[in-house]
């Protein structure tokens, strides 16, 4: 069965989506090329099928910019990547809405207090933005840090969920 790509139009603009049966391979902000080339190749090989919406996924989305920002908990995800990348990631995902956590603390959560630095690569490689949110992940005393889709996106993010 091949993958579903859709996008999705929200209030800090076009939204790409890629999924397997239910469960989110990809989001990003920039186009479905790059989610595309950040697949894994077991996936990549599936081929892909563009549709107006993904069931459930973007019903989800639709909640959470409408204000439920608990709702994208419920969507299921998976991506490559090495295992502390996997690890800071699931420790992302355990951050609630309306709270950031310092670089240093993910590093920490994801097993390696000396990996700051790559704690902040895992953001970086983060192939589901939002849904796994490195947007609530800031520097030490609570600088916003980079965003790979601009710091006006990640702002807009922290304030719809109440951090800022």
């Amino acid at each position: 069965m091949p993958l579903q790509i859709s996008q999705f139009k929200s209030p800090i603009g076009v939204i790409n989506l890629i999924a397997a049966d239910q469960i989110l391979l990809g989001l990003n902000l920039s186009s479905a090329k790059a989610l595309k080339e950040g697949l894994d190749e077991a996936d990549y090989i599936r081929g892909f099928e563009e549709v107006s919406k993904i069931e459930v996924i973007s019903d989800l989305l639709s909640d959470y910019f409408a204000g439920d920002i608990e709702a994208i908990n419920g969507i299921s995800v998976r991506q490559p990547g090495a295992q502390f990348s996997q690890d800071a990631w699931k420790a992302m995902r355990k951050v609630k809405a309306g709270k950031t956590l310092s670089y240093a603390d993910l590093a920490d959560r994801a097993g390696s207090a000396a990996a700051v630095r790559a704690a902040g690569s895992a953001c970086a490689k983060n192939a589901i933005a939002l849904v796994v949110p490195c947007h609530r992940i800031v520097k030490t005393g609570g600088a916003l840090g980079n965003y790979a889709y601009g710091l006006n996106k990640k702002e807009w993010l922290l304030r719809h969920e109440g951090a800022l």
